[in-house]
């Protein structure tokens, strides 16, 4: 019903820069939130970012916040994440991920695209 594509990981140093893209597929009409998450080896997951689709509210993990950046152009059905400041500790798999309206989970979910922070 919806497909997300992640792309834009790589290796980066601290205090580097590095955008993250997820391109939505399929039933994008059925869609009110994006969010992206991210995982560490031996950890759970967090939350990082979520946008809405309508009114672009914006929600941000306390680790993160003031250092990354969510944004959507809707033309393109695409949510960004611009992540500056990078830390080690920003080294995860990102996953990004999709909630129906009227529904509070996120149903569909990216394959992940890993970022790698050198020190």
């Amino acid at each position: 019903q919806v497909q997300l594509v992640e792309s834009g990981g790589g290796l980066v140093q601290a205090e580097g820069s590095l955008r993250l893209s997820c391109a939505a597929s399929g039933r994008t009409g059925s869609l009110s939130t994006m969010g992206w998450f991210r995982q560490a080896p031996g950890k759970e997951r967090e939350f990082v970012a979520a946008i809405t689709w309508r009114g672009g509210f914006t929600a941000y993990g306390d680790s993160v916040k003031g250092r990354f950046t969510i944004a959507t152009d809707n033309a393109k059905f695409t949510v960004y994440l611009q992540m500056s400041a990078l830390k080690v500790e920003d080294t995860a798999v990102y996953y990004c991920a999709a909630k129906r309206i009227g529904v509070n989970e996120y149903e569909y979910w990216g394959q992940g695209t890993q970022v790698t922070v050198s020190s």
